[in-house]
């Protein structure tokens, strides 16, 4: 006789999922018993670049049915408000309800601020971040609806992507790290909207060896002595499936850092240094005398070194 599992009798939405973060994400959540509706626009270049495939999706449900899973496989592109809506209802329909989102689609195009297009822009922001909003406004609705159906609170998570991109900067992206930023805007203010009908929002920056960071990560060997690679998706995705369980219904509104066996959990900003001003309001001679000796003893900018960010070492 089978241990029951955690997420058994729910279902769950991963987009991205036909690669890398997602791939592993929908692996592990169809491990702990979700139904999983595997979403991929199936586009070839880390930029969005190339024709849509339904394979990746599709070859991902297939490795979860093989296993004894229930999937379904979805080409969409989440950024698209109409074909977000019809993933969720793609979910909807296959199996009754959607319990858990799992937002991961995104691209890579990078360029320093000074050299990026309009276009580089505008493509970063609406993957990543008009994407996580897209599935989040009609989950969010499913969910509503749902709670009040009933009189009550409803069963609902959500798991957004981030990145220390955003926490730590990264000079040549500055379109990813503002869409990041942005996506830790919209979990706080989701989880706040919708805590009341049982739903939680939180969201993760994991640091993996992916398509998307293969340069990033170039520096950085894997293995050889055939244990796991500290970047490898598969230490994400045990916290998404936690946080898309029952046992996390007190995790709201949370940003959490993972990687290699490691979980941080982030502290809101704090305030740092507070001045008040000796009148009604503060003068430029004022200011200058306060704010120019407090920031000369401190590390310009007060960023993170790559491979302390990382915790790791070049090889």
């Amino acid at each position: 006789m089978s241990l029951p599992r955690p997420l058994d009798g729910l279902s769950a939405i991963v987009t991205g999922a036909g690669r890398g973060l997602g791939r592993a994400e929908a692996l592990e959540l169809a491990r702990l018993g979700a139904a999983v509706v595997v979403n991929d626009y199936g586009q070839p270049g880390r930029d969005g670049s190339g024709e849509a495939s339904a394979a990746p999706a599709e070859e991902v449900a297939a490795e979860i049915r093989a296993a004894g899973g229930r999937a379904t496989a979805h080409l969409g592109d989440v950024a698209d408000h109409e074909q977000a809506r019809e993933l969720v209802e793609v979910a909807i329909r296959t199996y009754g309800t959607l319990d858990i989102l799992v937002n991961n689609a995104g691209i890579l195009r990078d360029r320093m601020i000074f050299s990026m297009t309009e276009d580089e822009w505008d493509a970063v922001i609406r993957v990543h971040l008009k994407g996580h909003y897209n599935t989040t406004r009609f989950a969010a609705a499913h969910w509503r609806v749902r709670s009040k159906e009933v009189g009550g609170p409803v069963y609902g998570r959500i798991v957004n992507t981030s990145s220390e991109a955003y926490l730590a900067g990264s000079a040549g992206q500055p379109n990813y790290a503002a869409a990041k930023g942005g996506i830790v805007g919209l979990t706080t203010s989701t989880a706040l909207a919708l805590s009341k009908y049982g739903v939680t929002a939180n969201a993760i920056c994991p640091r993996a060896r992916t398509r998307m960071t293969e340069d990033v990560f170039a520096g950085f060997r894997e293995p050889a002595d055939g244990t796991l690679d500290a970047l490898a998706p598969e230490h994400v995705s045990p916290l998404v499936g936690y946080l898309a369980s029952p046992a996390a219904a007190g995790v709201n509104g949370q940003l959490l850092v993972v990687h290699g066996g490691m979980v941080a959990i982030v502290q809101r900003p704090r305030v740092a240094a507070k001045f008040d001003a000796a009148k009604e309001t503060f003068t430029y001679a004022e200011l200058d005398e306060l704010l120019t000796p407090y920031y000369a003893d401190r590390p310009r900018g007060e960023t993170f070194a790559a491979a302390e960010v990382l915790g790791l070492k070049r090889e």
